[in-house]
This record gives C-alpha cells, sequence and structure tokens, in this order.
C-alpha cells in the first residue's frame, strides 16, 4: 500500500470517476484503475461498486476512506510544518477577480515567488462566478473573488473589502441618473444586481445600465464620458489625481466590495491554505 495509492482511491471517491480522477490528478486513466487494482489486491476486497452515476464506495471502501484521510492528513501536517517551502515544485492555480489583480495582487505573486522560488504559476484573472465555478471543478488551487463560497467543500479567509464611491468623468456634471447611464459589473454578479435594485427603487425602472465584465474598461468609459458609476476608491485615487475622474454623492453609496481567499477543503492542501493567510496578510491597507 503507498502515498500515491491511497490519494487516488480518494480521488476516485471524491469525483465518483476514474476519468474524472484521472484529469483531476494529471495522469492517465489505465494509470488510475492500476493504482486502484494494486489497493484493493494488497486489501484484498472490493473498494468500488459501479453504477450509472458512476463508482461509488463499499462498506469496505468507506471505511478505508476515513483512515486514508487521515493519514494524508498526516503527510500534509508533516509538509507543511517540517519541510523547507522553498523546496516546493509543481503547478500553483490561481485565480482572482479584477478588482484585486489592480490592487494588491501584484505583491502577492512577488511574495509567493520569493517564498517559492522553485513553484510554477499559472494566474486566472476573471469574474468572481466563473472563478467559483473553477475551483468548485477543481480547475484552481486558490482564488480571490467576491465570497465567501457557501460550499461546504470550500474553506474561506476574509479578505479586506473595497468600498465604493461614485465617479464621473471630470469633465462632466453632476448626472440625472434617469438621462446618463450608469456603468456597472458584469450582469451575473452581485454587485450588478445590487446596484439595479436599488437605482429601480430610488429613481424608477428608466435607468439604463451598462454591464460589462472587465474593470478597468469600466473606469476607462467613465472617464470618456460615457457615463457614471460606482469604482472602488482604491482604482480611482490615481485618475482623480491625475484630473480625469471626479467623484460626486447621490445620496447612497452601493455596499462594499467582500472578497475571500478560497480554496477545497479536501483533500488537504497545505500549500493553498498558506497562501490564503499570506494574500490576507498582505492585503492588509497600509
Amino acid at each position: 500500500m503507498t502515498l500515491d495509492q491511497l490519494q487516488t482511491f480518494l480521488c476516485v471517491a471524491r469525483l465518483q470517476g476514474v476519468r474524472r480522477a484521472s484529469e483531476q490528478m494529471n495522469i492517465s486513466q489505465p494509470a488510475v484503475t492500476a493504482r486502484l487494482q494494486a489497493l484493493e489486491d494488497t486489501l484484498q476486497v472490493k473498494l468500488f461498486e459501479r453504477t450509472s452515476r458512476g463508482v461509488l464506495l463499499t462498506r469496505e471502501g468507506e471505511l478505508l476512506r476515513g483512515y486514508a484521510e487521515q493519514i494524508i492528513f498526516v503527510q500534509e501536517e508533516i509538509r507543511q510544518r517540517v519541510s523547507d517551502p522553498t523546496g516546493l515544485e509543481g503547478l500553483f492555480r490561481v485565480g482572482a477577480s479584477e478588482t484585486i489583480a489592480e490592487t494588491w495582487l501584484p505583491r502577492f505573486l512577488e511574495r509567493l515567488s520569493q517564498d517559492y522560488p522553485r513553484l510554477s504559476l499559472e494566474l486566472t484573472v476573471d469574474i468572481s462566478f466563473n472563478l467559483r465555478e473553477a475551483l468548485l471543478a477543481r480547475q484552481l488551487d486558490l482564488a480571490f473573488l467576491m465570497g465567501p463560497v457557501s460550499a461546504y467543500s470550500v474553506n474561506n479567509v476574509t479578505l479586506p473589502s473595497f468600498e465604493l464611491g461614485w465617479y464621473r468623468a471630470a469633465t462632466s456634471p453632476d448626472p440625472d441618473f434617469l438621462t446618463t447611464p450608469v456603468i456597472s459589473y458584469a450582469r451575473n454578479t452581485r454587485p450588478y444586481r445590487e446596484l439595479v435594485e436599488a437605482l429601480s427603487k430610488r429613481c424608477g425602472p428608466g435607468v439604463r445600465v451598462f454591464s460589462c465584465a472587465s474593470l478597468s474598461a469600466s473606469i476607462q468609459m467613465i472617464a470618456s464620458g460615457i457615463g457614471v458609476g460606482p469604482i472602488p476608491k482604491a482604482l480611482a485615487q490615481e485618475r482623480v489625481a491625475a484630473g480625469q475622474l471626479q467623484g460626486f454623492d447621490p445620496g447612497w453609496v452601493p455596499s462594499p466590495l467582500e472578497f475571500t481567499a478560497s480554496w477545497m477543503a479536501e483533500p488537504r492542501n497545505s500549500l493553498a491554505e498558506r497562501c490564503a493567510h499570506l494574500a490576507a496578510e498582505i492585503a492588509q491597507p497600509k
């Protein structure tokens, strides 16, 4: 019995399929099957039953799962507490919303490179909805998104929030929401939904909302005078100082953007856990 066999067993049990486990572990299906067969031969029991829904654990498989999870947990504890982090190798997949990519993410990546010089990085910048889906599909190891992710299989660490302010082009007058478009986040995001609901209650159904998945493009649209919109204050400061944007007060502002560092809880990923807490430290306002 080997750790590779137990890790493969847990992955197949979690994903309920050899093919899905093969894709997740980046090894061939025959290799997954061979590890499972070797484990069953060693224990002389059948661990899985094939069904129309995939593969399910037998009674013996359920019993083994509890022991295997404890073994892998101890392995991760040893790796986290004893091993030298500078020796960690492999691919670490990070996803981040554009708000974070435009603020403290470069500092995080610089620190990550310093602490783990042999680690390879794959970075995805996207809207939080897509990042959440990628995380749950195990296509990301760590995601910085508007959270928390409420799935039981996900751990979350709270990150500093971003206060929003209303901004217009510096050369434009204060707007009338019934005639001036409002530039907003992508449609399938919480800030968009909250903004549309608030505008409808305060101004009626006649407000035009232009949704945009790119935060930098939204800021440029506002600076160009196409419309007005709520922007994280941390991102607006530079353009306000440059005379491109001007804040204004319509009497209310949307709620702050709340972010988390989120990662899959099972199997335990000590690197993702470390990096989530590192991000929370780096993201603190100076």
